[in-house]
Order: C-alpha cells, then sequence, then structure tokens
C-alpha cells in the first residue's frame, strides 16, 4: 500500500476542520429521534465511485486508509457516524462495542473507552439492540419479463423495499432471452438498474441456452464485467431448460474460469409431462402447479446436479431449495467431500400451502413450489442451522393480482413468482431465532455473511469491521410488527406473508454510512447505490474446492453450529403455536474476540475488553473536540484493548 494513515492527531484535527453541514445525517446531536423529513432528492445526494472493486484488501482491513474522494462526489457526501452501546454480532462472534462510520466505511468497532468521537459526528444510542450486517439477499428478479407480463418491482421500488426490510445489497439475475447475447442482456440489466438502485447490488447471469458463443461471452464476463457466478435451469422446457451434455459443459466452463455454476434444480422433462396429463384430466386450477412438480420432482434435479458438478469437479450453489427431500441431497452431497452450497427462501420459510383457499393459490405460485407440508418450514430452519443450507433469499418477482389471474384457469399460464425481499429479514428471524433453532450468529451468516463469502464480496460485505463497508441494521429483537401490503414498500398489490406477527425489526438501516432507514421513515434516491464486481475465484469456495485449510473457516465452523448440540431437532412443533420465546439480550456483555483490528488473514487478532462501554464524554488525552457530559462511573472494571500497529508504525488507538 503506498499510502500511509495519518496519525490519530492528525484525523481528529481533520475532522475539527469540517462543517457540521457536511454531514449527510445532520444533526450532531445524541437524538434518537425521527428527524424532519424532506424530499429525498434534497436531503440525498447521489454518490458515485471511482471503482467497483468489490473485495477489501487485507491490508486495508488492518490500516483502514483513508477513503479516496472522487473530484465529482459532493462534500456533503462525506459523512461521520457513532453508535454506541449496540451488541455488535458477526458470524463469528458477538459483543458489547461501540462502531465509527465515516465516508461510508467502518472505521473502528470496540469499546467506547479507548475512542475519542470526533466533532460533528452524528451519535446513535443502540442500548439493547443488535447491530448486525445488512442483510445480503442473493436471489432477485427486479423489472423481469415472464410468462407475458413483466414484474412490478424494478430496481428503484425493489431496492427501496429491500433497505427498508433490512437489506443493503441485493444480486439480481440477468435472464437472456434463447439466442440472445449474454453481454448485450448484462447491458440491458445495467442500463435499468444503475439509474435506480437505492443500495449495492450485483449479478448473475443465466445461461438460457449454449453455443461456443456462450462460453465465449462468459469469459469476457468474468475477465472484464464483474460477473463471477451462472445459473443454469433444469426447469423450464422449451424456454430456459438445458439438458444433461450443456450443464455439464457449463459447469467444465464455471470451474476454467474461476466462477460458481448455480442451478435451478427440477426435472423439466417430467414437469412438462404432469402438466400436459393434469390439464388434459381437466386439472386447470392453480392448484395443479404443485402437483405437476413435486418435492421428488426436485429432489431429482437436485442429485443429478450434484453428480454432474462432482463429475466437473465444480462447485455448485443450488437456489431456492423448497423442500426436505432436496435439502436432503444436497446434505449428503455435502457428506461425500463435494463443495456445495443450498439456498432456501424466505417464502419457504414463512409460508405453506396447508391452509390456502383454492382460488388464492394463484398468489403463491412459484417454483419450486412453497409446500403444502406444514412441517416443511421448520425442516429447512434445521438445515440451515446445521449449514446443510447456507443462504436465505427472497427470490423476490412481484406480480399483481390481475397479472397472476393471467392463469387463474390454466396454471400453466401464471407468472410465477412471489414476494420477500422486504420481508425475508423479519421471516428468517422470527422462524429461525425467535423459534429458537439458530442464535443470532448464524442468523448473521445466513442472511447476509455466507452470501458474501461465496460470492467474493467478503469482507467488504457481511462483516463489521474496519474497512468494511458501513452497511449495518440496528436490529431491535424485542419489538413486534406485522406483515401487510397495506404497510409494505414493494409495487404488488398483495402480500404472501399477510397477518404474520414477527419479533424482530430493523430500526435502523444504514446504507454505506447513510441512515437511509430510521425507526419507520424511509430516505433513499434513485441512482444512490453503486453496482459490484463479483471476482472470480472466491477463496471460500475454490480453497475448499482446493483442499485448502483455512484456520478462520475452522474457527467458524465452531460457530457454525450456535449451540445446536442442545437444540432437540427431531423435535416437532405445533406450526400454529405462536412460541413466545424471544432472544434475550445479555444484561452488560457477551464473551467474543475484539473486532477492532482485523488481521491480514482476516482472523481477529485482538483480546476482547472486558471493560465496556466508555462513559459519554470521558475525555481523552488526545486533543478534541469533546465536552465532558458525565463522572466517569469509579466502580466500573477497567482494562484496555492493544490496539495492533500497522508495521513499521505507531500505535494510536484509532485506525
Amino acid at each position: 500500500m503506498s499510502e500511509t494513515v495519518p496519525d490519530n492527531t492528525a484525523r481528529m484535527v481533520k475532522s475539527e476542520n469540517r462543517s457540521e453541514e457536511e454531514s449527510s445525517n445532520s444533526a450532531p446531536t445524541d437524538s434518537t429521534k425521527p428527524i424532519d423529513m424532506a424530499d429525498a432528492s434534497t436531503q440525498i445526494q447521489t454518490e458515485t465511485s471511482e471503482s467497483s472493486t468489490n473485495t477489501v484488501p487485507a491490508e486495508a482491513i488492518f490500516l483502514l486508509e483513508p477513503a479516496k474522494q472522487s473530484a465529482n462526489v459532493p462534500e456533503s457526501a462525506q459523512n461521520r457516524l457513532y453508535i454506541k452501546r449496540g451488541h455488535v454480532v458477526n458470524h463469528d462472534g458477538m459483543q458489547q462495542a461501540d462502531v465509527y462510520i465515516e465516508d461510508g466505511t467502518v472505521r473502528y468497532v470496540g469499546s467506547g473507552a479507548d475512542f475519542v468521537v470526533p466533532g460533528g459526528c452524528r451519535t446513535i444510542d443502540a442500548t439493547g439492540k443488535l447491530v448486525m450486517p445488512g442483510g445480503i439477499d442473493p436471489h432477485t428478479h427486479f423489472q423481469l419479463e415472464f410468462g407475458g407480463t413483466v414484474s412490478v418491482d424494478d430496481f428503484y421500488k425493489g431496492t427501496k423495499a429491500a433497505v427498508a426490510g433490512g437489506t443493503t445489497t441485493i444480486l439480481d439475475f440477468v435472464l437472456p432471452k434463447k439466442g440472445e447475447s449474454l453481454l448485450e442482456a448484462y447491458d440491458t440489466w445495467r442500463a435499468r438498474a444503475d439509474p435506480k438502485v437505492v443500495c449495492d447490488y450485483g449479478l448473475h447471469i443465466g445461461i438460457t441456452w449454449w453455443s461456443k458463443s456462450v462460453r465465449d461471452e462468459m469469459k469476457i464476463l468474468c475477465q472484464e464485467r464483474g460477473v463471477n457466478s451462472f445459473k443454469c435451469f433444469m426447469a423450464y422446457k422449451g424456454l430456459y431448460q438445458l439438458n444433461d451434455s450443456e450443464l455439464y459443459e457449463v459447469f467444465e466452463t464455471c470451474k476454467e474460469l474461476g466462477a460458481v455454476a448455480m442451478v435451478h434444480a427440477e426435472n423439466g422433462d417430467i414437469i412438462a409431462k404432469n402438466v400436459t396429463k393434469l390439464l388434459s384430466e381437466g386439472v386447470t386450477g392453480p392448484e395443479g402447479h404443485e402437483l405437476s412438480r413435486t418435492e421428488e420432482v426436485e429432489a431429482e434435479a437436485t442429485n443429478r446436479a450434484c453428480v454432474i458438478a462432482h463429475q466437473t469437479k465444480a462447485p455448485l450453489y443450488v437456489t431456492r431449495v423448497t423442500s426436505k427431500l432436496a435439502a436432503e441431497q444436497l446434505s449428503q452431497a455435502k457428506r461425500r467431500g463435494q463443495v456445495v452450497y443450498g439456498e432456501t427462501l424466505a417464502s419457504s420459510l414463512g409460508c405453506t400451502l396447508t391452509n390456502v383457499k383454492p382460488n388464492a393459490l394463484v398468489y403463491f405460485t412459484t417454483s419450486p413450489p412453497i409446500r403444502k407440508d406444514p412441517e416443511t418450514p421448520r425442516h429447512l430452519v434445521k438445515f440451515l442451522a446445521l449449514d446443510d443450507l447456507q443462504t436465505t433469499g427472497s427470490d423476490n418477482c412481484t406480480f399483481n393480482r390481475n397479472q397472476k389471474e393471467l392463469g387463474l384457469k390454466d396454471f400453466s399460464k401464471i407468472p410465477n413468482g412471489v414476494n420477500g425481499v422486504e420481508d425475508r429479514m423479519s421471516v428468517v428471524w422470527e422462524k429461525g431465532v425467535q423459534s429458537g433453532l439458530i442464535d443470532p450468529q448464524r442468523f448473521v451468516a445466513i442472511t447476509s455473511t455466507n452470501a458474501a463469502k461465496i460470492f467474493n464480496l467478503y469482507p467488504r460485505k457481511g462483516r463489521i469491521a474496519p474497512g468494511s463497508d458501513a452497511d449495518l441494521v440496528i436490529w431491535d429483537p424485542k419489538a413486534v410488527r406485522t406483515i401487510s401490503a397495506s404497510t409494505h414498500h414493494q409495487a404488488c398489490d398483495f402480500n404472501i406473508f399477510e397477518g404474520m406477527k414477527c419479533h424482530g425489526v430493523p430500526e435502523f438501516v444504514i446504507v454505506r454510512g447513510r441512515v437511509c432507514v430510521e425507526y419507520e421513515l424511509i430516505r433513499v434516491a434513485e441512482g444512490q447505490g453503486l453496482f459490484l464486481e463479483t471476482p472470480v475465484y472466491p477463496s471460500f469456495v475454490y480453497d475448499a474446492l482446493n483442499g485448502v485449510s483455512r484456520p478462520e473457516d475452522e474457527s467458524d465452523e465452531k460457530h457454525t453450529r450456535n449451540g445446536i448440540q442442545s437444540l432437540d431437532l427431531n423435535s416437532k412443533s405445533g406450526h400454529d403455536v405462536d412460541i413466545p420465546d424471544t432472544y434475550a439480550l445479555p444484561e452488560k456483555y457477551i464473551p467474543g474476540p475484539a473486532l477492532s483490528v482485523i488481521s491480514g488473514d482476516s482472523q481477529l487478532s485482538t483480546p476482547h475488553s472486558a471493560r465496556g462501554h466508555r462513559p459519554d464524554g470521558l475525555k481523552n488525552m488526545q486533543e478534541s473536540t469533546f465536552s465532558i457530559s458525565e463522572e466517569l462511573d469509579k466502580s466500573e472494571a477497567r482494562s484496555c484493548i492493544r490496539v495492533r500497529a500497522p508495521p513499521g508504525g505507531k500505535s494510536s488507538g484509532f485506525w
């Protein structure tokens, strides 16, 4: 790294010389009340970047290099934010800590006693709340043409809804028409998304047909366009479906390019036969959809995808696993030593078709289907808890009632897709943490960190640590909200989770250092998000594929089980019974590794502090603009965090 980090005094002087108006969040007060809202276009400045690099260099995490400011970024876009007294949760640890954010980047995570708060800095009190990485939704379809119509959530409405629910990064799917150039389809999606997104986004590319030109364009997309994942369809015969030979070649190409192969796993040939048979027998209503694509049809395709991937020695990511049988196939493949990952959906965790009236089934139609078995959501959460499934997506592809009803008398014509991007985080919390099957650390893993690792965005995304993007959620685990189409921010006129009560609410959502959600108020602007390149050869995936042992992954494995040994995973719960257990925050401190310094290999490198927080206004010996507002509690236990200095540098206590 060519630049050096200024010492703490220089950093503080720089902060003191800034006017308070530089903060996009305005008030340098300790207020936690909603601020007056004006038009979003006057409150939020569109932020651009000179680079779309997605990974934080190890040395940048350690040294906290000052952010470079592009010439076309207005001065008012720079901001400083301090979150105090929260419980910071990462996938591998949890501790009481303060978080300092500047210029859209996390600069410090640790004890408040060891940090000087700069002047002109807004403070949020997160007492009793969890401070977690913003959610990453690895599966959305915004503004998608399907079934003769277009999904109603475009990239503005869709990403706004995502942010409202605590998701700060989305990965959307480019789906070329058969015979269409992948590069042209990619350009079309970028043109749709770039002017509208309110949070950062990346792209997967669908392989909907196969030829040498497709192979060549995959290489260009990997090397020049920032794409590292390609999705094949084993379903949608005549539209997107590839045969086994083509799947083999796509997987083989992904392995050669260092990309991640993805599949939609359903046996399209069997489904086509079943559809024809059901329609000929007079089964035309929406109930025919699930009848045509049973659990074993999904499970067979999942197993076949694993076999083909194993033959090509390629890593495999199976999207939208909706059944216990399919999840078991992934579990078995993993036990055989394959590098396979599985994603399940908010819709499959939060809904079953058990009590849905026949005519209403049309609104729940998606593929693979939401299942009828009332125990399916609990089974899927167990697979998430055991790390047989690693991520949770929304597969958000919304259509209004009139669009869905195009197939009311012919289930094969129903546009496939449901909502979920706004409610995913709350639904996963309710069905996972609230039910007692997973803890907050595993919640972070399956809603954010694992997706960041698989698609090579970690630790820039999916972690709260110095050097990471300041995408955070301040989560109130005791708050309760009821999901309803009357209050959601999506464009669709119904919600499949209507009336569901969720414990756990995103109180604040911070996107690149900007407070975009404050209680129930949302402040975003079109185009403030950035495109994220997803570099090839994600180490999390390819190290596993090549048998390379990573010490941090071994450490993660201990946390992955999150106390799962004490849970009875074979027990059944009354699915209609609201489980009253709420996750209880510790009174003061949860032992865990300090998060204030991350070494070059991303391992936690400093001991934790048992001291807790510095009382507000405690004077630091370094020069600052502080005023003493409270006296130090003399009875408070004291210790200190030793902050490692960069090679050849001095330890200043702040990097």
